[in-house]
């Protein structure tokens, strides 16, 4: 029980600093409003790294199904716990979703923007188009899974969580070179439960949660960039 448990709850902090930050970037009355990309980057890395040091001994710090079907794919995780996982970051996702909303609720109530208010939470495209939308999301989370794999050929990365910092690194490096295109969701947890929060919450001047897109490009973009990484990983001869 306890693997999921911290999943749920690791997940939750993840999308309470991540999707915070970018309350913190988009929304009217905010002292941080503006700030930008390298804010957001280096603060979705945060974001990950936190929860990771506290239960990455629990749970393996996974607060994603695209990496726990990676891992399973690998077998580097048991296929037996990959339900229980991504049920757990869902439902953490979704919580740590609905904690953003409560916290900013003032600047949310203050913001006219849809497409700002969206932003804090789910992502969206630069420029819409489906397949190379689907594409960009299947390239950062193929990235995303194949080098956590890799982490395990860093002799000692494991000593003293030095393996959560290169995940940190992998993360940020993701987004400052290709998270202007889709956002790099990655994680199909950390866009559904926030757009599921969308869909049903009282937002003020919230517009549509573009289920069309949502359901397609940071759902299917990141299980199939992941099980892609995880394919090729098992292929080299190490």
């Amino acid at each position: 029980m306890l693997p999921y448990v911290s999943e749920f709850i690791g997940t939750a902090i993840m999308m309470i600093l991540g999707n915070g930050l970018c309350a913190n970037v988009n929304l009217d009355k905010s002292n941080m409003k503006g700030s930008g990309y390298v804010h957001v980057t280096i603060g979705w890395g945060l974001a990950v790294l936190l929860p990771a040091f506290v239960f990455g001994s629990t749970s393996g710090a996974h607060f994603n199904p695209a990496v726990t079907l990676g891992l399973a794919e690998a077998g580097k995780f048991a296929w037996s716990m990959v339900p229980g996982y991504i049920i757990a970051q869902l439902c953490g996702a979704f919580l740590g979703q609905c904690f953003v909303y409560l916290l900013f609720k003032d600047q949310f109530e203050a913001t006219t923007d849809q497409n700002a208010i969206f932003g804090c939470f789910s992502t969206r495209p630069a420029v819409r188009d489906l397949p190379r939308n689907f594409f960009t999301e299947v390239m950062c989370t193929f990235i995303l899974v194949f080098t956590i794999l890799g982490i395990n050929n860093v002799e000692g990365a494991s000593t003293v969580g030095f393996n959560y910092m290169l995940v940190f690194a992998i993360v940020v490096s993701i987004g400052m070179s290709l998270g202007g295109l889709t956002g790099y969701a990655m994680n199909p947890a950390r866009d559904l439960g926030p757009r599921i929060a969308h869909s049903i919450l009282p937002i003020k001047n919230k517009g549509t949660s573009d289920w069309h897109y949502g359901l397609i490009v940071p759902v299917w973009g990141p299980i199939v960039g992941s099980l892609l990484g995880a394919l090729l990983f098992r292929a080299i001869p190490w």
